[in-house]
């Protein structure tokens, strides 16, 4: 959890919600505030005393009675709820006077698709979940996949419709060739036979069969050496990378978020349509 005044707790990815960053970008402080209420339980008292508002002033804001429009008091109130730089920069504000002052030789905030690093995927499992269950779109690029969504207890696996008919999700899950020269070599790396990868593969592909019905399906092999692992929901990212010293899973985990501008999102959402484009779909 990251302090944000004397009486208020905001946990930092309630900045990276989609809803949050919505609000942000349309300078609505009463949508802004009422989720500070929700992840942090503040008052609207609280809240005014963090941004030097009378909680009258917070209560018409809230309920669309009175807007905020002058760019000093969304200062105030970005510097009394300490807003984290990139939510700064979505609301039209530079970085905080701390950083500004500080002369960092690297600041994570300069570059606001990155929006947080997990040490590894285990770290981001609950938030990977979050965006998974509102997801209209799920997109997995990995080497077999089972720890991803191929079994009962793999980390997308519970995020999925169960029932006939589920809510539109389209899920494509993009795996590596069993038969392919790069499979053979990634099984050596991790010091595995081939046969056992390749298996993994083919019960991947099977139990994704499973779900036709529930939502719309698509599996894909392709055959070049895996080097990124990603899984996109809608517009926000998670990515790690395979080497020859660790599994994907081990990697470090960044998430990346969707910019008008910024090339990471849209530079590996287009690989992996690319891959998808001469890749063998196979469910």
């Amino acid at each position: 959890m990251q302090p944000i005044t004397p009486g208020i707790d905001l946990p930092l990815w309630a900045w990276e919600t989609a809803e949050v960053r919505q609000a942000l970008r349309r300078r609505d402080m009463g949508a802004v505030f009422r989720c500070v209420q929700q992840y942090s339980g503040a008052s609207q008292a609280k809240i005014g005393a963090a941004v030097d508002m009378a909680q009258g002033r917070v209560n018409e804001i809230i309920n669309g009675h009175r807007e905020v429009s002058r760019l000093d008091v969304y200062e105030r109130i970005a510097d009394g709820l300490d807003m984290p730089d990139d939510a700064r920069h979505l609301l039209g504000l530079a970085a905080s006077r701390e950083k500004r002052s500080g002369g960092a030789a690297f600041d994570l905030a300069a570059f606001p698709e990155v929006v947080r690093v997990y040490a590894a995927q285990a770290s981001a499992r609950e938030e990977i979940q979050q965006q998974a269950r509102a997801a209209r779109e799920l997109d997995v690029l990995a080497v077999r996949g089972l720890g991803l969504i191929g079994l009962n207890d793999s980390l997308l696996r519970a995020c999925l419709p169960r029932e006939q008919g589920g809510h539109g999700l389209r899920v494509r899950l993009l795996l590596l060739d069993p038969e392919s020269d790069a499979l053979a070599q990634r099984a050596a790396e991790i010091g595995e036979s081939v046969e056992s990868l390749a298996s993994g593969v083919r019960l991947a592909e099977a139990r994704l069969r499973e779900l036709a019905g529930t939502c719309d399906v698509q599996v894909y092999r392709y055959s070049m050496l895996p080097t990124w692992r990603v899984i996109r929901t809608d517009s926000t990212m998670f990515v790690g990378a395979f080497d020859a010293g660790w599994e994907g899973h081990e990697s470090a985990c960044y998430k990346v978020m969707e910019t008008p501008h910024g090339p990471l999102y849209r530079g590996f959402r287009r690989m992996m349509q690319a891959i998808v484009d001469g890749a063998e779909r196979t469910v």
